[in-house]
Formats: C-alpha cells, structure tokens, sequence
C-alpha cells in the first residue's frame, strides 16, 4: 500500500510538473461537438432460441482548451430463456490542454455486471497525457495517474468472502493508437490499466470500414483481465461482435 501511495504522490505532481513546461502558445481549438453510434443484435428462434445485443454511443465534445469523451455502452445476452452476458458502463473523461501534446486529464466510470460476483464498480483517476504522435494518418497517447476504486459485491459472493464491499488506491495507466488504413478504414488499439491489491486490465481492438457515408461496419475484440477474480468466476473474460456504426 505504501508504494502506492508513494507512486500516486508521484503521478499527482506530473501534470503540475508539465503545467510549468507547457507551451503557452496552445491554440484553443473551436467549439464541436461530434461522435457515433454503433449497434449489433443476433436474434435465433426455432429449436435454439438466444439474443444478443450490443448498443455502445461515443462521443467528443471540443470546448476551448478542453477534450471532453462521454461513453456509454450495454451487453445483453439471452440463451434459451436463460440471460446469460449483461453489462452496462458509463464513462467521462474530461482533457486539459496544457500543449499541443500535454495534457492531464479527469476521468470516471461506472460498470455493472453481475456475472463478476460485483454487482458495481466505480473507478475515479486523474493524471497526465502526452500525445506521442498526432498527425493526420496516425494518434498514439498514454495517459497516466493515482486513480481510486470502489467495487460492491452481490449478496453470494458477499456471504463467501465475508465483506460487501472492496476499495482500493490504484496506479492507472491507458494506452490509445489510432492508424488510418485508408480513406475508408482505420484500426483503434486501446489498453487501460489498473494495478493496486489487483491486477485489472481491459483490451480493446477494432477495424471500422465505412459503407457509405456516415455509415460504417465495425469488428472489435475486447478482453478484460483480472489476476484475482472471486471464487469461481474467470479470470479473463472476451468479448468479440460486429456492429454498424453511424458518425455524427
């Protein structure tokens, strides 16, 4: 625990530490307000009888010098009557310019998913970002800073691990890149890391090819990692769908 204090000290004072740096010539950008909208569904009746379907809604909001990201998104799975897969996240992030590649960041999200053992999840962090490469064709930045957890846990796994809640400091770390692979495509790799008295990670890869116009098909393979799940539960869990995407 103390190396995480230590560590999150540290990480607090790197956006100060790059304030002082920063370019005071950061050109605010104009105000927009864009993003996209994807869905996916698979529906089988007869002698197999499931639904699947995937809503997730990004968006960007550009406001002076702030980059502001709202996310949300929901899972719902069915097998012969039997819900099997549910999960919904809600998530904002909220960016400070300090440069044109500077910035720290304010972030928090929320996830509910029952078939965890937790019945809720909030994470809160903040921190620095640098924008390694930002040009027309190709995004990568790395965000990191101390971040806090509160998980609650459902009734069983509650009775087994006698306690109903389970709150941790964290280091928090995100990795995004973003190619264009041509004028209609591009590929999204996006990493998130949270190591406190756990391990937990999130992978997400996706390849969007647009249609026509603002419509696109999207492919995402997401993978969740935890080093210590509950008794019995998993500790990886994957997640791959295809999806149409609409941009606005």
């Amino acid at each position: 625990m103390n190396k995480i204090l230590i560590a999150s000290a540290i990480l607090i004072a790197c956006p100060f530490l790059a304030q002082a740096e920063a370019d005071t010539a950061t050109v605010e950008k104009q105000d927009s307000f864009s993003g996209d909208a994807e869905l996916g569904a698979t529906i089988t009746t007869g002698n197999t009888e499931t639904t699947s379907v995937k809503a997730r809604l990004d968006m960007d909001h550009n406001w002076g010098n702030w980059e502001n990201q709202y996310l949300l998104e929901a899972l719902y799975k069915k097998d012969s009557g039997e819900v099997t897969g549910k999960r919904y996240l809600a998530r904002i992030q909220g960016d400070y310019q300090l440069s044109n590649v500077n910035y720290i960041f304010a972030t928090a999200n929320h996830e509910v998913d029952p078939f965890t053992g937790f019945t809720s999840t909030t994470t809160i962090s903040s921190g620095y970002g640098h924008k390694f490469i930002n040009n027309d064709k190709t995004e990568f930045n790395i965000e990191a800073g101390p971040g806090y957890k509160f998980k609650r846990l459902d009734d069983e796994s509650a009775a087994e691990a006698g306690y109903d809640t389970d709150n941790t400091w964290l280091a928090y770390g995100v990795m995004n890149y973003e190619r264009k692979i041509s004028t209609s495509s591009k590929f999204k790799q996006m990493f998130i890391g949270e190591y406190g008295e756990v391990f937990e990670a999130r992978s997400e890869t996706s390849i969007t090819a647009n249609i026509i116009d603002a419509l696109a098909m999207k492919f995402a393979v997401i993978v969740r990692y935890n080093n210590t799940p509950l008794d019995n539960k998993e500790n990886t869990d994957t997640e791959t769908n295809m999806t149409l995407l609409y941009a606005f």
